[in-house]
């Protein structure tokens, strides 16, 4: 009986992995044709992922990740976007969110979720959904309430959400600096200064170049945002009003010339005198004003 399992268990396995390979190879030789913009491809669903990957499922999730890390790497290159085509995020989202539910362990997994979700798409919420799911396997992954922390105190504003975050992160990594975060983000002030110092502790911590490389691209942006903001405080505290433009900050002499936006865009003052760039600051912004500019 017990030989009657195992055969009929290694035939059910070699029967779905021949289903598999009889569509990834075709597929991979498709997709091998085409431009590097449009190579990420279509995903199974998890469920799928899950039935096809057995016993190997850590293996199957890294696969996959790697399949967008690779992508999104193809992107980059020195910085710049190589084709006016906008990157196909939605995809990589679900990409990432399948692959994690097969595998809910893998670290690179949330990291670039992190990294993309955030601060090329923009989907907040999204992202601390992911970070909070991973959560409840990763108990001891300090890092994950640290991000999602970092995400409802910057961008969504709940900020007894993010100290409640930022706490949990304090305990399982044994350090204050959390706690100190989460009172500094209570405040509401120092948002910049603040996503500097964020930024850099992600870009140190960033394993992928590519990753790196958006990274070190984000902060030299948020540097020049730096810049025209205290320029923009010394104006206001010494005339007792907003300037209109950043050439204005120029033309009084708190600028020396205006700052350039890395992602190609140019910086401007909204009417509440906040600093933004025509770029939106993501890869996804440069790729529709490249396109609206032709």
């Amino acid at each position: 009986m017990a030989d009657m399992k195992l055969r009929y268990h290694f035939l059910l396995m070699a029967l779905l992995l021949g289903l598999y390979l009889a569509v990834l190879t075709p597929f991979t030789a498709f997709m091998r044709s085409k431009p590097v913009v449009e190579k990420l491809g279509v995903i199974p669903r998890a469920e799928v992922l899950q039935v096809i990957s057995a016993d190997q499922k850590p293996l199957v999730a890294a696969s996959v990740i790697a399949k967008v890390i690779l992508y999104f790497g193809g992107l980059m290159e020195q910085g710049q976007i190589r084709s006016a085509a906008p990157p196909d995020f939605p995809a990589m989202s679900r990409t990432i969110h399948a692959a994690l539910k097969v595998d809910p362990y893998n670290s690179d997994g949330y990291y670039f979720a992190q990294a993309v979700l955030v601060w090329d798409v923009k989907q907040y919420q999204l992202a601390n959904n992911l970070l909070e799911y991973g959560m409840k396997y990763r108990t001891w992954d300090w890092s994950l309430p640290y991000y999602a922390g970092f995400n409802y105190a910057y961008f969504l504003k709940d900020y007894a959400k993010a100290a409640q975050m930022y706490m949990r992160a304090g305990e399982l990594s044994g350090s204050q600096v959390s706690v100190s975060l989460a009172g500094r983000y209570l405040q509401q002030s120092g948002k910049t200064e603040l996503a500097i110092s964020y930024l850099s502790s992600m870009e140190r911590g960033a394993r992928d170049p590519a990753i790196r490389k958006s990274f070190q691209i984000r902060l030299q942006a948020l540097r020049e945002v730096l810049v025209i903001e205290q320029a923009r405080d010394r104006y206001r505290a010494e005339r007792g009003t907003l300037p209109a433009r950043v050439e204005n900050l120029v033309a009084a002499g708190y600028l020396k010339k205006v700052p350039s936006d890395p992602y190609g865009g140019t910086f401007y003052l909204a009417p509440d005198g906040s600093v933004t760039s025509t770029s939106k600051f993501s890869l996804a912004g440069a790729a529709q004003a490249k396109k609206k500019g032709k």
